[in-house]
């Protein structure tokens, strides 16, 4: 993604909060400087950890919530990407109130688009991959799909990583496949590559290494 230019209004805020001493002088800035700017939902980060001594819900953390692109950026800025963190530890961001598992209500009829990244992709796009969905997540890129949308998940793996969008049903053909269109067109992904959509009830029953897959783009 290219860099942003710097906010003007940002800067004059930065520059003001270096005089700023007394509760007068914050009541004095103009107000445009105090204003957030609100998303459209809440969502909530989470981290996962694995350690074996730990059940697997005890592993899940939660880690903040937010609703503004300021609380996001302040956030995103103080955290590691996700390619600096440990093998088997994954980032899950969800609207707030659901929770990264499958036996969440809003979850449990749902499914995910998933992206596979081998190890050499890690040091490469996996940064810009995760950072690009989370700003179609927050930024309602999927439109009236949006609605459809729960959350997503990056996976840190010795063998490849992994990142997912999850949606709320599985069944839903057609906003299913204009999400994973949205998707692949945000993230750059070459045609000829393509991203396989599984209901998560296959993913909890599947018998082989991977679930079946219901639609591709």
């Amino acid at each position: 993604m290219a860099a942003e230019k710097p906010d003007p209004m940002e800067e004059q805020a930065q520059a003001s909060g270096d005089q700023l001493q007394t509760v007068q002088d914050y009541e004095n800035l103009p107000p445009e400087l105090l204003i957030k700017h609100p998303l459209q939902n809440r969502w909530t980060l989470w981290f996962f950890k694995n350690d074996k001594m730990k059940q697997w819900e005890e592993n899940l953390q939660e880690i903040t919530s937010f609703d503004t692109v300021e609380d996001f950026w302040a956030l995103y800025n103080h955290i590691e990407v996700a390619s600096k963190l440990q093998s088997g530890c994954d980032y899950n961001l969800f609207k707030f109130g659901i929770k990264p598992m499958w036996e969440d209500d809003r979850n449990k009829q749902g499914g995910r688009w998933l992206i596979n990244l081998n190890k050499n992709q890690r040091s490469v796009e996996l940064d810009n991959f995760w950072l690009e969905t989370l700003l179609c997540l927050i930024g309602e890129a999927f439109e009236e799909q949006s609605d459809e949308i729960c959350g997503a998940v990056v996976n840190v793996r010795p063998k490849g990583d992994k990142l997912a969008v999850w949606t709320a049903t599985a069944r839903k053909m057609e906003p299913s496949i204009k999400i994973g269109r949205k998707l692949k067109e945000r993230l750059n992904i070459p045609s000829k590559i393509t991203i396989g959509y599984q209901a998560h009830i296959d993913t909890m029953s599947k018998s082989g290494s991977t679930a079946k897959t219901l639609y591709t783009v």
